[in-house]
């Protein structure tokens, strides 16, 4: 479904990709690992068209690479960025409308959905969406991209900063996601999220993918742990 090949990316001057290859099935769960700085997010804002690319970036077959980030989003891409961006002044129900696509052609998540899983946003559903908890915000965020119906979502670092109940809950949502059959990229500190719901996992380390194999290869490889994920 998603096929990254030789990516690189730059800020300026600093080369920060520096040839990433990865790929993500139909249904399949992937996650992106290491530690604060190798590039993980830049991938994903690359992939997205937040960030120049170089290379080949291919979704469905089409080539994606350069794509303004809203055709990408029409395609079936979602992305739930990092910074929690939401619309303040509106309500979560407005919100959560945003994300629908097209409203004459019902997804696999509706508004019920949203506020079904989510006790906190059923409550505050017509409640200004900027007085909420960091956390309500995360997954505010991940349930507006929903309402569009992906077919593909990357999620980056969905559970910094979170309180531990919350972090259980996003948790169970990543779950849920991947049940309905929706493909996820996640970016994610926290490995024990990751290893728990990933078909497969990569690991990044200075710009470059040095790890590819499922959770049980990643337990078993105590170097590349050591090298690149543990302080």
């Amino acid at each position: 479904m998603l096929e990254v090949e030789n990516l690189h990316a730059y800020y300026g001057k600093s080369h920060i990709l520096q040839g990433v290859d990865l790929r993500i099935a139909a249904g399949e769960v992937v996650s992106l690992l290491g530690r604060n700085g190798v590039g993980r997010s830049t991938t994903v804002k690359a992939i997205m068209g937040e960030v120049p690319p170089q290379g080949i970036i291919r979704f469905k077959g089409a080539d994606i690479a350069g794509l303004p980030s809203y055709r990408i989003a029409r395609l079936g891409l979602g992305y739930v960025p990092e910074n929690r961006d939401i619309f303040p002044g509106l309500t979560v129900r407005q919100n959560l409308m945003l994300g629908i696509k097209d409203p004459r052609k019902p997804g696999k998540w509706q508004m019920d959905d949203m506020l079904q899983m989510f006790p906190n946003l059923a409550a505050r559903a017509d409640t200004a969406a900027g007085v909420m908890s960091g956390g309500e915000k995360q997954m505010l965020t991940m349930c507006r991209t929903l309402m569009g119906n992906p077919e593909l979502i990357m999620i980056d670092e969905p559970t910094e900063g979170l309180a531990p109940l919350i972090v259980h809950q996003v948790g169970d949502l990543i779950a849920e996601i991947a049940r309905r059959g929706v493909a996820i990229l996640l970016v994610e500190q926290k490995l024990s999220i990751a290893m728990r719901i990933s078909h497969r996992v990569y690991v990044m380390g200075h710009g470059r993918i040095v790890f590819e194999g499922t959770p049980s290869d990643l337990t078993n490889n105590a170097s590349v742990r050591k090298e690149w994920l543990e302080v």
